[in-house]
């Protein structure tokens, strides 16, 4: 009989299963001895765990991107789900332990997020915005239809990157057909590069990291370098409006320079994307709380949304009125 993913466990039930150690974070007790903070995924979704009393053996042996078999039984704190863990051991070779089949997907095929992407690729019809799209879609293809666009928080999954952009156009057509002011063609080339940067920043969708251009630069200044890198290529001049409208598109889609934009939106195209990618990723990180919040409860809190704590309604029975 198959193991139960991790998500389908109740409240109190005991826990037996494979899944992959996403993040694995080196703690000090008030006791003074190290434990391991953990957090755990299959393709259900995530949940953390404290191995306690960790020795360095077990420090060494418990690493991210490695499969275990965890024995526990699953709890609730502050809001969030929680194992307490009763065992823990590294998969053996004859159990899953490729930590690929483990990781959470976007809910799209990277075949069909191409596909739709590719089309939008069309409506670009300024050459310049077009051709640079182009180059670097083409450049950064297998890693742009496969990365999550965020370690935490939003889109966190294989193919999140791929699937908030193509979110994001999908949000900036509706808004391109109710506001005939907007440079439509601009707003797309923007939206589908502003964190193509991504792809450098973050090591992949399996226990995802920051690389150390990610750390030091972010994705934000990496993509405005490949932009200048693809101009390079392209023999299009740095100077001209369009390819300084492009840029401004990227660095200033924080909205905010304590967000990490070197600067603000001055563009109509710019303000618009920051709010898209705003709502998009606001929508995606409280739908996930509230998936993991039991009916009549909230949530954890979300620290990207202000330690906002969100609450889930107590779902309608069928033909009837919502659960007291």
């Amino acid at each position: 009989m198959a193991d139960k993913q991790l998500m389908t466990y109740e409240v109190g039930e005991q826990m037996n299963l494979m899944a992959l150690l996403k993040n694995v974070t080196v703690r000090v007790a008030k006791n003074g001895k190290q434990y391991l903070d953990l957090t755990f995924e299959d393709q259900s979704g995530e949940i953390s765990g404290k191995f306690w009393d960790a020795s360095a053996a077990d420090i060494d042996r418990f690493q991210a991107g490695r499969v275990v078999r965890l024995a526990g039984k699953r709890e609730t704190y502050q809001g969030s789900p929680q194992v307490r863990i009763a065992g823990l051991r590294l998969a053996n070779a004859d159990e899953p332990h490729q930590p690929g089949d483990f990781v959470v997907h976007a809910p799209m095929k990277a075949s069909d997020m191409e596909e739709q992407i590719n089309q939008v690729v069309f409506e670009i019809t300024n050459q310049v915005w077009n051709r640079i799209v182009r180059f670097l879609l083409a450049k950064h293809r297998k890693a742009f239809f496969s990365y999550p666009a965020a370690k935490h928080n939003h889109h966190a999954f294989e193919g999140g990157l791929a699937f908030h952009t193509l979110s994001i156009l999908r949000l900036a057509h509706s808004v391109v057909q109710q506001y005939s002011s907007i440079d439509a063609p601009l707003l797309y080339a923007g939206a589908i590069l502003h964190d193509l940067g991504k792809v450098i920043e973050l090591s992949g969708p399996v226990s995802t990291q920051y690389t150390v251009e990610g750390n030091l630069l972010g994705h934000i200044s990496i993509v405005d370098g490949e932009i200048v890198s693809a101009c390079n290529e392209l023999k299009f001049d740095l100077n001209s409006e369009n390819v300084v409208l492009l840029r401004h598109m990227i660095l200033a889609h924080h909205g905010l320079m304590e967000y990490g934009s070197p600067v603000r939106p001055r563009l109509l195209e710019a303000e618009v994307l920051h709010q898209l990618d705003e709502l998009d990723a606001s929508i995606m990180m409280m739908t996930t709380a509230v998936e993991k919040t039991s009916p009549g409860e909230f949530g954890e809190r979300l620290f990207a949304m202000d330690g906002r704590s969100f609450y889930r309604p107590n779902e309608p029975q069928a033909g009837g009125p919502a659960v007291k």
